[in-house]
């Protein structure tokens, strides 16, 4: 079985969403992967890749953080400008071509500035009506679009054109547009067409035709978003089915990083109008969907993905670094709370502060232990320090010192540190774990306390309290007096930690591991090709339409680079002779391995 796995910003790349996931999921199955990767940053390439495995038998790459200014100034791979802005061989569009693209990007255009005015029912479904209309041209701009780019090399530049501006502002003018939509300004509008013109950069790629996702059994797309683009044309043109899974939801996490960007208000609406039609696009036309958790399936169900496509399936986490700790029993301090994870502000610590200083009233003993490092970014240092001087006005005879535990009843600590050499040993350095986030969507460090057998206090967000179950105190988020309740009583009942922390680890056990996550996509798999049409290669047939004896080799369903590339008489290479294979692959200047 061939699976083509897309990604945006992850795996290979060494940095990323959902790269481990990915690898495990790629290293735990035996079957053969052609990696499609959407890049997001300079730095994230020069990252590099991981170690791939030898199932990995293609990686295809394209970058869609760079703008117009940049590949005409001969920053992109190789190849990347002859495919983006010019019609494949150099040739820009013709009259013809211009008139199919203005046709095409009116209706993606006036579908994008409609606003969505149909709501919901009493169970959160969408209701048919105008929608269905909205979302039958937002179809056809999207596809018109696609096989224009596909029979002529690409969008050279269309898409920023002043052709595409001038539909952009006739769309955002036209009655029964939304409000804010409605007061975008040129610039805006500018704006906005530089943000779609990245987001849409997947339909100009060479990578639908028959050597490359026309030869996979099944697209597996890692997000809704970007990612599952290729993925969507590929089942248009091939009809290779396509699965979705999201850990965590593109449009929601689009929506929680809005105002932390420099875009205007009607550049923000017209980018979330788009997103939240593509992503209903998306989850019509997928095979199956796969949530990480149930909070993420009511968002999908929200976008429009029917229940009856959507099974939850758990991120698999290693459990066996968490073993030892979880089967000794060890209390580690049981008048010590521990808070694991990267600082940042949605982690709300100045809620876990100011709790913890109504703990010190109730409990003198009690310690406070902040495990992790800033969010690799200005604000995630500026939080940590907005976090030290909170600590030392709230403690003032005892000020919080960086490392030092000693008699300080706040410690900020990181991994690495001489007492704390790996992750198990933060999980041990505590009789409970605290999570105090106001945002959050699978909370892994939940999932590792659990493997660790530890009690925990939680905030009630995300997949809080479907990942707890009843194993944990979970409160109302923004509240400091509950969080400080919630952990008095497991401090004084050190009888109930036990019970709670076993109960926790069983849980985890059952649910949350890499073994559960891999056996259900193996059969997922199997699933879906058995319902999918038998696609023959076409290059085996003989002239009558008649299977070519020894077209295809046995060889060829074994995995790993085990001879040297031989075309077939026609002139086509075989997957399983596909340049460069699993760790032995050479990057090429386009792109591809």
């Amino acid at each position: 079985m061939r699976i083509g796995l897309l990604t945006d910003g992850g795996y290979p790349y060494a940095t990323g969403e959902s790269r481990l996931w990915c690898d495990r999921l790629v290293r735990g199955l035996t079957h053969e992967f052609d990696l499609y990767a959407l890049s997001r940053s300079a730095e994230q390439e020069a990252q590099g890749w991981v170690q791939l495995p030898p199932q990995v038998s293609r990686v295809r790459t394209a970058p869609l953080w760079m703008a117009d200014e940049d590949i005409l100034g001969g920053h992109a791979p190789k190849g990347l400008l002859a495919r983006l802005l010019t019609g494949g061989g150099g040739r820009s569009y013709g009259r013809r071509e211009r008139r199919r693209f203005t046709a095409h990007f009116t209706a993606l255009a006036t579908s994008i500035c409609t606003a969505d005015t149909t709501g919901d029912d009493a169970d959160g479904v969408r209701r048919a009506g105008a929608s269905d209309t909205v979302d039958a041209q937002f179809t056809d701009g999207l596809y018109g679009l696609a096989e224009l780019a596909r029979e002529h090399g690409g969008l050279p530049a269309a898409l920023r054109s002043e052709t595409a501006v001038r539909v952009l502002e006739a769309a955002c003018r036209a009655p029964g547009t939304g409000r804010t939509v409605q007061t975008a300004t040129v610039p805006d509008l500018l704006a906005f067409a530089a943000e779609l013109d990245r987001v849409l950069r997947p339909l100009s790629l060479d990578w639908y035709d028959e050597e490359s996702l026309g030869a996979v059994d099944l697209c597996h797309a890692t997000s809704g978003g970007a990612a599952a683009l290729p993925g969507l044309l590929a089942k248009r043109f091939f009809g290779v089915p396509l699965l979705v899974t999201e850990h965590g939801v593109q449009l929601r996490a689009h929506y929680l990083a809005a105002t932390g960007t420099p875009l205007s208000a009607p550049v923000r609406a017209l980018l979330a109008n788009f997103l939240g039609r593509l992503a209903t696009e998306v989850y019509r036309q997928a095979a199956l969907i796969t949530p990480g958790n149930t909070h993420a399936r009511r968002w999908q169900e929200r976008c429009g993905a029917d229940r009856a496509k959507v099974r939850t399936v758990y991120p698999g986490m290693e459990a066996a670094r968490f073993a030892a700790l979880g089967e000794s029993g060890d209390d580690g301090g049981p008048d010590t709370l521990v808070w694991v994870g990267r600082i940042e502000p949605s982690k709300d610590l100045v809620a876990l502060l100011h709790a913890f200083a109504e703990v010190r009233k109730a409990e003198p003993d009690a310690r406070l232990r902040i495990i992790g490092a800033p969010a690799p970014c200005a604000e995630g240092a500026t939080y940590l320090a907005q976090c030290r001087a909170l600590a030392a006005q709230l403690f003032p005879d005892e000020a919080a010192d960086a490392h030092a535990i000693g008699d300080n009843p706040v410690s900020f600590e990181d991994i690495g540190d001489a007492e704390l050499p790996d992750l198990a040993e933060a999980y041990a350095a505590g009789g409970i774990v605290v999570l105090s986030s106001v945002v959050e969507g699978f909370p892994i460090s939940l999932v590792e306390a659990m493997f660790c057998g530890r009690a925990t206090v939680s905030t009630d967000v995300g997949a809080v309290v479907e990942v707890i179950g009843g194993t944990g105190l979970v409160v109302p988020p923004r509240n400091p007096r509950a969080l400080a309740d919630a952990c008095i009583t497991l401090l004084r009942d050190p009888e109930r930690r036990a019970r709670l922390g076993a109960a926790a680890r069983a849980r985890a056990l059952e649910l949350f591991t890499v073994e559960q996550n891999l056996a259900a996509f193996r059969g997922i798999y199997l699933e879906l090709i058995s319902h999918s049409p038998v696609r023959r290669d076409t290059h085996a047939l003989n002239a009558d339409g008649a299977p070519r004896p020894f077209a295809t080799p046995p060889e060829a369903h074994v995995l790993g680079n085990w001879t040297a590339p031989v075309p077939l008489t026609t002139g086509r290479t075989p997957s399983w002779a596909a340049e460069g294979v699993c760790a032995g692959a050479r990057r090429t200047g386009d792109g591809d391995v």
